[in-house]
């Protein structure tokens, strides 16, 4: 699994890739709307770990994929899923959203 620090998601996304950024998010969506971050040149979906496998259809296995949560569990294991699926540029965002508000950007709230 390939797992990338909060502060090194800048110089990730700015690596040429053959398809636009998807950073997912797969948190509930009380966490979402709690606090949400926004990526310059990545997409954002909203795709609670629940509905990954029935919603599968809608990812490209061909684009990179950030996938996030609030610690860096769940979205670690939606990574794995996904690799076992066929998707190989998927990253975790180690240490979540929460390692994300704690390194990079404190305006994303804590909860």
């Amino acid at each position: 699994m390939q797992q990338v620090r909060p502060s090194d998601v800048p110089a990730l996304l700015a690596q040429a890739q053959p398809a636009p950024w998807l950073l997912l998010d797969v948190r509930e969506a009380v966490e979402f709307r709690h606090a949400a971050i926004r990526l310059d040149g990545a997409q954002t979906l909203h795709m609670p770990m629940n509905e990954v496998p029935l919603r599968l259809a809608e990812l490209d296995p061909a684009q990179p994929i950030l996938c996030i949560c609030h610690h860096g569990v769940r979205s670690a294991q939606v990574v794995a899923f996904l690799e076992r699926a066929g998707f190989a540029s998927i990253y975790n965002l180690a240490g979540g959203i929460d390692a994300w508000s704690l390194q990079v950007d404190p305006s994303v709230p804590r909860y």
